[in-house]
């Protein structure tokens, strides 16, 4: 099973546009992985919304520790050290940084990978 980690942007951003992020991820074949230092970036921004769907479908996921505290850096790291793992972002940085395959949202509405 693939493997893909989600961003925060990318979690906000689905929650936004009510996109079931978690349905759509699994129905690909995906096992989800969030950093915990996601977790914290979400609880820092105050983002009730996406800590309750977390919280909700924490049997959907994995809780992941990237091994540094700035999240964009150690998803690059975490990805570079593991070239067959999937990337979900919207951030233009992570894109351009990783070689990965990416989960990204098309049409405010439909999850795709590239």
């Amino acid at each position: 099973m693939t493997k893909v980690v989600l961003d925060t942007n990318f979690i906000m951003t689905c929650v936004k546009q009510k996109i079931d992020f978690f349905e759509e991820l699994q129905f690909m074949g995906f096992k989800i992985l969030v950093p915990k230092q996601v977790v914290s970036e979400l609880k820092k921004n105050k983002a009730e919304v996406a800590l309750t769907l977390l919280e909700r479908e924490r049997n959907s996921f994995e809780v992941i520790d990237l091994g540094v505290n700035y999240v964009d850096k150690g998803i690059i790291k975490f990805a570079s050290q593991n070239p067959e793992i999937t990337i979900a972002t919207l951030d233009k940085e992570i894109k351009k940084a990783v070689k990965n395959q990416k989960v990204i949202i098309r049409g405010k509405k439909k999850l795709e990978v590239v």
